[in-house]
């Protein structure tokens, strides 16, 4: 019997919008008591009370309580996954629940997105046989959000990968909807262990890619495509023909010049690096990656002194970056590394390297392991008390370091205590 009553409510919900129409000036103080004992049978979770007036509102006029798709849905997902009614009876509250959907889509354009997402997740929980329909769900609510939640997006990109085959392309979709999951999140672990998942088949997305890019060179979608996948999984040379494509095609595009810039650096192309990230930087001046980037890269090219200047360039930046102080370190150690003999002097520079790693993680609490690493391996490296007592520098006094690799350093250290 309960059976028939749920059925006859889908019937009646379905017919709501032509009821609507028709009773253009609804009994407003009928709509206003469904609503009151709808939302105190509700507020109590006594939900099976509840649906029968809800179906009432939805019959009188769909649009007029904000609310009742969120009540509805609540009270149908209780009798589904809580009650032990029989299987055909859940069945109807199902299919009730994915027209509540339809219809709160219809009603509540501007929060389509959730209506979505939950109706994929319970097309692809409660169902069989129906996950190009949950697919396709999560497909709109991704479209609609782009910064859905990444639940979602997950459930997206594994149905994706579970409904892959020749005939589409949903492969090369999970790819890119996992390559965007961590771009917007980097500490989230997901998305690139999704996409390692699909490592077997990373060469095999990347041709296909790299194809299609071939067969239509102007197209700058297919361009940017294969440039994400090689830099995505590493392919740092190959990434770099399509975005030199790209960045002289959209020349005010901040990513396709960073990720230039990136793919650069890792090919050991220091120079044109430095020269993307430039631009990058004139594009966003607030970045101080890219500051600090150009000043490893000019680290690297041996040019220690213009390193040194972007360093503190990106630290006045952010005042309360460690990292570049870390990177000013290095400097001191790859001065003595070039032309030190370990004479006093040399060690005098290491001892500069040591109090900057101190600065950095003084000002930092994220760099303090790494500086302390690199503090304790220094540690047999710098002056000793008797390298000190015998040259008769007594503590407090300054030490100006000098000598012909290390002029361009123009600092001091004070004898420690």
């Amino acid at each position: 019997m309960k059976a028939k009553i749920i059925f006859f409510f889908l019937i009646l919900i379905s017919t709501a919008e032509l009821f609507a129409q028709k009773a253009a000036q609804p009994d407003t103080l009928k709509i206003y008591r469904k609503w009151s004992l709808f939302a105190e049978y509700h507020k109590n979770q006594d939900y099976e009370t509840a649906l029968p007036y809800g179906f009432e509102i939805l019959e009188l006029d769909p649009s007029k309580f904000k609310t009742i798709f969120f009540r509805m849905e609540d009270c149908l997902v209780y009798m589904i996954d809580s009650t032990n009614l029989q299987p055909a009876t859940k069945k109807i509250y199902k299919d009730t629940l994915m027209y509540i959907y339809d219809l709160a889509i219809r009603t509540q354009p501007d929060l389509a997105a959730y209506y979505y997402k939950k109706k994929g997740y319970y097309l692809e929980s409660w169902y069989d046989g129906k996950e190009q329909e949950a697919l396709e769900a999560y497909e709109k609510a991704y479209q609609l959000d782009p910064d859905l939640d990444f639940y979602y997006v997950d459930r997206l990109g594994l149905l994706y990968i579970k409904l892959a085959s020749d005939e589409n392309d949903y492969r090369l979709k999970a790819f890119k909807v996992y390559q965007d999951a961590s771009a917007k999140d980097p500490n989230n672990p997901v998305p690139l262990e999704r996409m390692k998942s699909l490592a077997e088949n990373i060469e095999q997305l990347i041709n296909i890619t790299h194809q299609a890019w071939q067969l239509d060179k102007e197209n700058i979608q297919k361009a940017w495509q294969y440039a994400s996948i090689t830099y995505q999984t590493g392919e740092y040379e190959r990434a770099i023909e399509p975005l030199e494509f790209l960045t002289k095609k959209v020349p005010d595009n901040e990513t396709y010049w960073s990720r230039l810039a990136t793919s650069y650096q890792k090919t050991e192309a220091y120079q044109k690096a430095i020269d993307a990230y430039k631009k990058a930087s004139q594009l966003n001046p607030s970045v101080r990656e890219y500051l600090l980037n150009m000043g490893i890269c000019y680290k690297e090219l041996g040019q220690l002194s213009t390193a040194r200047t972007f360093f503190y360039r990106a630290a006045e930046l952010s005042k309360n970056w460690g990292l570049p102080y870390i990177y000013e370190a290095t400097l001191y150690q790859t001065a003595v590394q070039k032309c030190g003999t370990f004479e006093f002097m040399d060690k005098v520079v290491l001892q500069l390297a040591v109090e900057t790693y101190r600065k950095a993680k003084s000002i930092d609490p994220n760099v303090a392991s790494l500086a302390d690493d690199a503090i304790r391996s220094l540690s047999g490296s710098v002056p000793s008390k008797e390298e000190y007592f015998f040259r008769r520098l007594k503590p407090g006094t300054v030490i100006k370091i000098e000598g012909p690799c290390y002029n361009w350093i123009g600092k001091s250290i004070t004898v420690p205590n």
